[in-house]
């Protein structure tokens, strides 16, 4: 049975090779999800709970190896033992922050000594603020930027070159329903999630015919503990966003990993998020924003200035 130890040797091009520009595919060609090889990887970050651990749960039940990146280790020892029992998949953990430019620069040289090449990439990593901006802590705001933002930028750059030039590979990034509108009370991370959006949109377009397509989901609220984390309580989170629009994380990642296999650059999950998501979008923003500032519980709690 696989295990996470499991070394492999990759082939790599020789020394001063030239750069050849990549392969144009015909686009009705492109697989979306390569399919899983012995020396391959889908490296997941975020997974050590939520929808990240479900997508890589998803994946390995598709039958690709993991890498777990996170930055608490044992939950993903836990889930890449899991993995490794219900499915025979290789899974593997790296604990990193992925707010430090440095841990995300070494991951290729990580998953290049364990043999290993990502020709899948989730950039799930991510978490909130919440409150006015006039009352933000520096800090906290500053890491969500690095999270949600820098480290979606940067492990693009870092592993997508590669995907080109092999012609297969499959980027999934998630954003939020929060991408297509503002978002008072949590102006840093409705933002941020614009920015993952935009973002996706703009690669996947620039990498059509090439072999890697690129998925960017959009969930609306989730069942992970993820406003529980941000400070807001189970009721004040009901009452922001009606109950019959949360979903559990699992059907959250299932729908996200069908819609990268099927190659599709928008994934919303659940068709009340998709009508909420559209209405959000062309609705006048001098209409819903004050709407929005009402019912936010991180707007309603804070004192007048």
């Amino acid at each position: 049975m696989p295990s996470r130890e499991l070394h492999l040797n990759a082939a790599k091009p020789a020394d001063g090779a030239p750069i050849v520009a990549p392969l144009r595919l015909p686009y009705a060609l492109e697989m979306a999800l390569p399919t899983p090889k012995e020396n391959t990887t889908a490296l997941v970050t975020g997974a050590s709970s939520g929808i990240g651990a479900d997508i890589a749960r998803e994946l390995a039940r598709r039958g690709h190896g993991v890498t777990l990146v996170a930055r608490r280790e044992d939950p993903m020892l836990v889930l890449a033992d899991e993995l490794t029992g219900a499915h025979g998949v290789r899974a593997e953990v790296i604990a990193a922050d992925l707010t430090d430019a440095d841990a995300r620069a070494g991951l290729p040289a990580q998953l290049d000594a364990r043999g290993l090449t990502a020709d899948i990439l989730v950039n799930n990593a991510g978490f909130t603020t919440m409150g006015p901006v006039h009352r933000a802590d520096r800090a906290a705001e500053l890491a969500l930027v690095r999270t949600n933002v820098e480290a979606v930028v940067d492990l693009c750059t870092l592993f997508v070159p590669g995907m080109v030039t092999r012609h297969r590979g499959a980027v999934l990034n998630t954003a939020s329903t929060a991408a297509f509108q503002p978002l008072p009370g949590q102006a840093g991370y409705g933002a941020s999630k614009a920015f993952v959006l935009s973002y996706g949109r703009a690669m996947g377009a620039e990498l059509r015919g090439t072999g890697v397509t690129v998925t960017t989901l959009c969930p609306g609220p989730v069942e992970t503990g993820f406003a529980e984390a941000a400070g807001m309580t189970d009721d004040e989170a009901g009452e922001a966003l009606p109950k019959f629009m949360w979903l559990p994380a699992a059907d959250v990642a299932k729908a996200a990993v069908d819609g990268l296999d099927a190659g599709r650059a928008v994934v919303i999950p659940g068709a009340a998020n998709r009508a909420a998501a559209s209405l959000a979008h062309l609705a006048p923003k001098a209409w819903i924003l004050p709407l929005m500032v009402q019912r936010h519980p991180a707007l309603k709690q804070a004192p007048k200035p």
